[in-house]
């Protein structure tokens, strides 16, 4: 494929079977495409800004321009500000069909003074049911903040202004389906959930407050791109000693695995892996793992 085809901003780095390695970084314009909303999502700035807005009528939505199967992607978030009940911040990646996987992050809003919870959830063959909650050390939206998702073919890590804050690892040796073969496109939307977001649904939206907005910048990607139209991938993913391709086998180090220890015991709130009385046939095997 000759390089002249690539988008502005997006530099080959190797070919591998299926997708090749790209780096890319700044332009919305360039990523993405807004794809409902009615014109409620907006790309600003000649590029640099990306607003999601919601009102009683609609919300809206954004995807990628690419599909993407494993990358380190990051993308700076400043949360609906106030009164923010009821409204739910999807920030995620997904494949489509039946037995689709997922990689999530949502947001979902509060009342004026209380915090967001951060949720996480991973989906793979069309499975989910491994939500991780968390609350934030930090006001999301009196400012812009990284959150970021690394997908290799050893593990899924959630981070937070580089923070590991959740690690799920490949454990199919134990029959734990892993996403690997299935690529995804980055996807984004701002929408009214008030059935069931804030309390179990017990606080709605107060429109008075409309329209909610959400900020984006700052997007980028060390990533796999899709490109041949093929079902699955290589399995012999080769490693590579390129500082560009060293998060195809990165791994948490001491200071990450203890930065992961310390969110988890100070600001998760809720673990699939502790409920019990969800699981009664016994918890899913991951969360028996080392």
């Amino acid at each position: 494929m000759a390089s002249s085809t690539l988008p502005l901003g997006l530099v080959l780095v190797s070919s591998l079977v299926g997708y090749f390695v790209i780096a890319s970084a700044g332009n919305l314009y360039q990523n993405f495409d807004v794809t409902w909303g009615d014109g409620r999502a907006k790309i600003l700035n000649n590029g640099d800004l990306l607003t999601l807005s919601l009102d009683k009528a609609s919300g809206s939505g954004f995807q990628s321009k690419n599909e993407y199967l494993f990358g380190k992607i990051d993308m700076q978030l400043k949360l609906v500000p106030g009164n923010s009940a009821g409204t739910v911040t999807a920030y995620y990646l997904s494949s489509k069909g039946a037995e689709w996987d997922e990689i999530d992050f949502e947001f979902l809003g509060n009342l004026s003074g209380d915090p967001y919870i951060l949720h996480t959830n991973v989906f793979s063959q069309g499975k989910g049911n491994r939500e991780q909650q968390f609350y934030l050390w930090f006001d999301p939206t009196a400012d812009f903040h990284t959150y970021s998702i690394l997908w290799n073919p050893q593990r899924i890590v959630f981070s937070v202004d580089g923070t590991p804050i959740r690690e799920f690892k490949n454990l199919e040796s134990i029959g734990v389906p892993y996403p690997k073969s299935q690529p995804m496109r980055i996807y984004s939307s701002l929408w009214n959930a008030d059935d069931w977001a804030t309390r179990g649904g017990l606080v709605k939206t107060d429109w008075t407050q409309a329209p909610f907005t959400a900020s984006y910048r700052n997007f980028n990607a060390k990533a796999c791109v899709w490109s041949s139209g093929a079902n699955s991938c290589a399995s012999n993913t080769p490693s590579s000693t390129s500082a560009d391709n060293a998060w195809l086998s990165e791994e948490l180090d001491s200071t990450g695995q203890e930065r992961l220890r310390w969110v988890q015991k100070n600001y998760m709130i809720y673990n699939y892996c502790t409920d019990v009385k969800r699981f009664p046939q016994g918890l899913p095997p991951e969360c028996n793992a080392a």
